[in-house]
């Protein structure tokens, strides 16, 4: 299996590129020996999930330029590390996941459905999501 799968086992896709997200800052949940913290879970970041980050001492809301870090604002896109995603999914307050940009190296840490319970993936088809 590819190393840089999604959780389908299909190619990874972009995370956001807006703000730049990623361990190797390449827009991705790309992963490798260097990323100790694997961030591999993009998500879709709420007010409720940053609130919780910042009291768990991951304040993900604050600019930091020294390190190039704009500080989130509830819905960008953000690659976060396995455990605090699941730490938050854990105290009810996950952020939604997009599954198809999410590394399949966070299954090593978060089973599969709890990533599916909380996924903010469109379906191929969105008329799928309308009246017909």
């Amino acid at each position: 299996m590819d190393p840089q799968a999604n959780v389908h086992g299909d190619p990874l896709e972009m995370c956001s590129l807006e703000p730049l997200t990623g361990f190797y800052r390449d827009g991705t949940c790309a992963t490798g020996p260097e990323d100790v913290g694997s961030h591999t879970v993009c998500t879709v970041v709420t007010s409720e999930f940053l609130e919780h980050q910042r009291q768990v001492g991951n304040d993900l809301a604050t600019a930091r330029p020294e390190y190039g870090f704009p500080g989130l604002v509830p819905g960008d896109r953000w690659a976060v590390c396995a455990d605090r995603w699941l730490q938050a999914y854990a105290a009810g307050v996950a952020a939604p996941v997009v599954l198809t940009a999410t590394n399949i190296a966070a299954l090593d840490v978060i089973p599969l459905d709890s990533l599916v319970a909380c996924s903010a993936d469109a379906p191929d088809d969105p008329s799928a999501l309308f009246d017909q």
